[in-house]
């Protein structure tokens, strides 16, 4: 871009110099400071001079007439983009985090390590997209009875992982009929995903219904309530240390603190960028108003996905304030999908 290419050799350390300070102390900083932290040997009008010109691109601003100045949204990209340089974790952390991440623990317990994992090194706010139903492998099913024409669903996909959901139905159906039907279930479909289970119904259905076949008609309708239009999607994510957010002064405000955490529970906004998050190789990261959400303004996001046997199914990450650590998150984020990722396979 040409407001990226315009700034010169001195202007970039200057500016990187402020965007570190600003991280680490949330200031506004002033060009006194800069003088003496930047090393540069230049003079403080200088370096007002050059922060207007940086101001006029766009890249920082004054908060306050008589106050230093921040970097905004767009220098914020500009800084990860271009002056941000990331260091590998060592060994040491690397070990660390893979006592957390243990293949022999069960889905539930997998995914919600990550994402305490995350909030507890990071001091943000950690985040783990359940996995995509698509890329399951759907087991073994049954089907149990309960009163008011209700029916437990009990489903186990990916040899460890169970999932119970309660459908409703137009009769009651006894347990032989649920049980014939989990039977016929059980050997036709195991092995295959739930999205391609779901594409298989209707051609079920209409074929049993054309044979009177009473039994098939059972089973079929019985998978269809049981896996239904919404398989392949996920409606759901694990959020951990929430309250860190509150250790930020930019964000210690109570009615944004409100309208954000009420954003977490609605899910709907969080999950859409987890969403475009999933086509991304490696890192993404949304900034401020990026994200297309008024509500996450002054919020950042840094995502990766992490893979089962090749293919992505899920999205994990932090948010936190605009002036966090990119530089120690990004491979922590990184590092923690790759784990998360290796950590389901073998478990598998």
């Amino acid at each position: 871009m040409a407001k990226e290419t315009a700034i010169g050799v001195r202007a970039q350390q200057l500016f990187k110099t402020l965007v570190e300070r600003y991280i680490k102390e949330g200031q506004p900083v002033g060009s006194a400071a800069l003088v003496e932290a930047s090393g540069l040997g230049v003079s403080a009008a200088t370096v007002r001079n050059i922060m207007a010109d940086l101001e006029a691109q766009g890249l920082v601003m004054s908060p306050h007439t008589s106050a230093g100045r921040i970097p905004t949204t767009q220098g914020y990209r500009f800084f990860v983009d271009t002056l941000l340089s990331v260091e590998p974790l060592d060994e040491q952390q690397i070990g660390k985090f893979m006592s957390e991440l243990n293949p022999d623990d069960t889905l539930p317990g997998l995914l919600h390590s990550a994402s305490t994992l995350l909030s507890s090194v990071t001091r943000l706010a950690g985040m783990v997209m359940l996995p995509r139903h698509d890329q399951s492998t759907f087991r073994h099913i049954e089907f149990l009875p309960l009163q008011d024409n209700r029916i437990l669903v009990i489903w186990v996909v990916n040899e460890k992982e169970v999932q119970n959901r309660i459908i409703h139905v137009n009769r009651p159906y006894t347990p032989s009929e649920l049980q014939q039907a989990a039977n016929y279930l059980n050997d036709k479909f195991a092995g295959q995903s739930p999205q391609a289970i779901h594409s298989a119904l209707l051609d079920e259905l209409r074929s049993a219904r054309k044979s009177v076949n009473d039994f098939m008609v059972t089973a079929v309708e019985m998978a269809e309530h049981a896996f239904g239009e919404e398989a392949g999607k996920t409606d759901d994510y694990l959020l951990d240390g929430q309250s860190n957010l509150m250790e930020y002064a930019e964000m210690a405000n109570m009615e944004k603190l409100q309208r954000l955490f009420d954003a977490f529970e609605r899910k709907h906004k969080v999950l859409s960028l987890l969403e475009q998050a999933t086509s991304a190789q490696g890192i993404q990261i949304f900034i401020g108003e990026e994200s297309g959400y008024k509500v996450f303004d002054g919020c950042s996001f840094v995502t990766a996905p992490y893979s089962v046997e090749g293919k992505t199914v899920g999205v994990l990450g932090v948010i936190g304030p605009t002036r966090l650590n990119y530089e120690r998150v990004i491979p922590i984020v990184d590092v923690t999908a790759k784990l998360l990722g290796a950590a389901l396979n073998n478990s598998r």
